[in-house]
């Protein structure tokens, strides 16, 4: 076993918290060396433990993500670490602060613990010993589409497998939803904006009609289909015998869920 990936969870949602320790615990390459629950803790984590990587929630009391990482880009002594950032939806000025920022991956709440273990193998498998401090304007969200053939065929499973019904014109607004933001995923910080109306232009339709499309697909989903499935797509993130995921919650993770098989594959 190669060097474990030192990881700063910051989040004020102690029961998160308490989540993800439970969860990477049992990852061998993983040590949690720090655990904050607003920004001045997060970022006393940062320059004391030296971490690899920070899963960092863009908003908590004190200091909010934003400024833990203009307090990172200051350093001059320690090695960059990668940053995982928490985030919500409608957030798409916060998104882009974040990116100039040099944030290297968004997590869009809800979402799940594997997806969110595969990410972090991800970012730091090409990790050299050595990397400046200074973050780049540039740098990217990392995104991976994998085969296009191959991932409308898998995006059609799923949505068979979740229990969305073919005819219903949710069912083609979803799907071209989910392939649209795993090709980009700044959309899911513009669903409104952006991905509504890209999909109503292809199908010649209202941004109006494709979201009333796709809550009615997901209500139907939730009446309708497979129990046991559903836990295991939403389970990580959501009690779903008390709660539907809403259209952006919906879309984003089922995106990345495509987005990590196109990274490994």
């Amino acid at each position: 076993m190669g060097k474990r990936i030192k990881v700063i969870i910051a989040d004020d949602n102690r029961n998160l918290c308490q989540m993800l320790q439970n969860y990477f615990q049992d990852q061998e390459d993983i040590n949690i060396v720090g655990v904050a629950y607003n920004g001045l803790e997060a970022w006393e984590h940062i320059q004391t433990k030296e971490p690899d990587l920070i899963i960092l929630d863009a908003v908590m009391p004190n200091m909010d993500g934003l400024c833990v990482l203009e307090r990172i880009n200051t350093l001059t002594t320690l090695t960059r670490p990668k940053i995982i950032m928490l985030t919500a939806f409608g957030q798409e000025s916060l998104m882009n602060q974040a990116m100039m920022l040099g944030v290297d991956y968004f997590i869009l709440k809800p979402f799940d613990l594997d997806i969110l273990n595969k990410r972090i193998s991800s970012l730091m498998q090409d990790m050299p010993s050595s990397i400046p401090t200074q973050f780049s304007s540039a740098t990217p969200i990392v995104t991976a589409t994998g085969n296009g053939v191959n991932l409308n065929v898998d995006v059609t499973t799923m949505m068979h497998q979740i229990g969305i019904p073919a005819h219903v014109k949710g069912y083609q607004y979803i799907r071209e939803a989910i392939l649209m933001a795993v090709e980009d995923v700044s959309l899911l910080g513009a669903v409104t904006k952006e991905l509504y109306p890209g999909i109503a232009k292809k199908y010649n339709t209202a941004p109006s009609r494709v979201e009333r499309g796709i809550r009615h697909a997901i209500e139907l989903a939730w009446e309708r289909g497979q129990t046991e499935t559903l836990k295991r797509i939403f389970g990580y993130s959501m009690n779903i015998e008390r709660q539907k995921p809403t259209n952006s919650e919906f879309i984003a993770l089922l995106a990345d869920k495509f987005r990590v098989m196109g990274m490994v594959s």
